[in-house]
């Protein structure tokens, strides 16, 4: 069975102009209607927040991806942890280390309160 709810990837620029064609065509009508001046108006504000809300999902899209890539790259660290952990590596914690030290956060030292 075919997925019912597949994703569809959102065309922010696509959006955006089309966004930008609706306000320039509320322009023109506006230009053409001045007694509907405040209706226009109105319409061009809604029109004005999409943007914002485009602005802010591109801005969150990015944060999910660089969370996710964070994610993974802990989640390997903890796996190649445990693995030398079986494999009887010396220092399994060294992955752990390393991968914090890569993001500048301070790792415990073995002996060291964490």
């Amino acid at each position: 069975m075919t997925n019912p709810h597949p994703r569809y990837r959102i065309g922010i620029a696509d959006i955006t102009a089309r966004n930008e064609t609706a306000r320039r065509m509320i322009a023109g009508f506006a230009a053409e209607m001045p007694a509907l001046a405040a209706f226009w108006r109105h319409l061009d504000t809604a029109l004005a927040d999409n943007l914002t809300l485009t602005a802010q999902l591109t801005r969150l899209t990015a944060d999910l991806t660089a969370t996710r890539l964070d994610r993974a790259n802990l989640l390997a660290a903890m796996r190649a942890t445990l693995a030398a952990h079986t494999d009887g590596e010396p220092d399994p914690l060294s992955y752990l280390r390393d991968e914090l030290a890569a993001r500048q956060l301070p790792a415990p030292r073995p002996g060291e309160a964490s």
